[in-house]
């Protein structure tokens, strides 16, 4: 059986009913969050569609839908935003779907958003559930659902569209599907820069794959030998795929900025967005101290960073798999580790929803009853806080 066969298959209605009440719960939660901001907004004289659609990147990704690349806005100060920092992915859906439809390309990113969040938290069960079970599996989905920014996974932006690819390539690698892993890692390349998360823990999964059955011949048997050549080229051809579509569309600004391999850094460097290791982001939390009440907002980001960390490790301790933990710590090192957009950090590390599973462990072990009131309360305070925070300062 070939990999798209064995996806096919796993993907019956059966395994839709088994995921069915993640879903559900997570439609539930997704919903709440748009009542409370439909509602905030109306009373504030905003449009909560237009917040959702029309503000910030997703009036990028739609100039890139509508218009295509080369267009760019220069900054008083000097500086170049270009939207060529943007990958293509969600634009290229956004115009296929206007153009067979009736809808604007802010209308299909919205749509887009929509069912890639469903996508996503129907992945994250699935990674969920094959390591710890179905339990864990929803609660994992409630929690991703119930995130303080958890508002973005309805926006017309590519946080939804990127999940909702690497969770799935996340769960080809753990069930051996090497050739879909390395597909769905290609087109999350072309989605987010972040796509190199999904390429390592593809690499690291089919790696490690490679070395414990080469490493224990005489637990397979003669009849597993003979299918190795097989799939040593399966897992082969998915770690030749997976880096395609980020490696690709980096080339292909690089040639069309005339700047080569590095054009795309000088690209980000216009919207003054790089990789330096953290040392902007550790500056910016120390400021913070440096009066009162700003200190306040210092003192949670550093418990919020502490917070991911300490999930990190946890889920380290309790034997996550190796290429959940390689996603999870690269997600997390981009994004903690970035030059600027210091509001930007929890939306980014949106992706990373390994680092819930410890979280997800310990509510699975709650009663059901006790387990619905802390997801309850919380996803009334995400809805609430979601709200207020889009009709405020919001996504960057």
């Amino acid at each position: 059986m070939t990999d798209l066969e064995t996806h096919v298959a796993s993907a019956r209605p059966g395994a839709l009913r088994r995921a069915a009440p993640a879903l559900l719960g997570y439609a539930a939660v997704r919903a709440l969050g748009l009542i409370a901001l439909a509602a905030w907004s109306a009373a504030r004289g905003k449009s909560a569609y237009t917040l959702l659609t029309a503000r910030w990147d997703s009036l990028w990704y739609t100039r890139v839908a509508g218009l295509g690349y080369g267009y760019e806005v220069r900054l008083p100060n000097g500086d170049v935003h270009s939207n060529l920092a943007f990958f293509p992915l969600l634009p290229w859906l956004e115009r296929l779907l206007a153009a067979v439809t009736p809808l604007s390309c802010a209308d299909a990113g919205f749509v887009v958003s929509l069912l890639s969040s469903l996508a996503a938290a129907w992945g994250i069960f699935a990674v969920a559930d094959h390591v710890y079970g179905r339990r864990v599996g929803i609660c994992a989905v409630l929690l991703w659902a119930v995130l303080p920014v958890g508002i973005v996974q309805s926006m017309a932006y590519s946080e939804s569209l990127f999940t909702a690819l690497a969770a799935w390539s996340l769960y080809a690698v753990l069930t051996g599907r090497w050739v879909t892993a390395g597909a769905l890692a290609l087109l999350s390349g072309l989605t987010r820069p972040v796509g190199l998360a999904v390429v390592a823990a593809v690499w690291a999964g089919a790696i490690t794959s490679f070395v414990r059955t080469r490493s224990a011949p005489e637990a397979h048997g003669a009849g597993n030998r003979t299918r190795a050549p097989g799939l040593d080229a399966r897992r082969a051809l998915g770690m030749l795929l997976a880096p395609l579509g980020a490696a690709g569309y980096v080339l292909w600004v690089g040639h069309r900025t005339g700047k080569g391999p590095l054009g795309y850094l000088d690209v980000q460097a216009g919207w003054r967005n790089g990789f330096d290791g953290g040392y902007a982001f550790a500056r910016f939390v120390a400021d913070k101290f440096t009066s009162f009440p700003s200190a306040l907002a210092g003192l949670g980001l550093v418990v919020g960073v502490g917070l991911v960390i300490r999930l990190y490790v946890v889920g380290v301790r309790q034997g996550q798999p190796f290429p959940l933990l390689v996603y999870s710590g690269v997600v997390t090192l981009l994004a903690l580790c970035a030059s600027g957009y210091f509001g930007s950090k929890p939306r980014l590390l949106l992706p990373a929803f390994p680092l819930l599973l410890p979280l997800a462990l310990a509510l699975a072990r709650l009663r059901s009853s006790r387990s619905a009131l802390v997801v309850g309360g919380v996803a009334v305070a995400s809805a609430v806080y979601g709200a207020f925070w889009l009709n405020g300062s919001g996504p960057p």
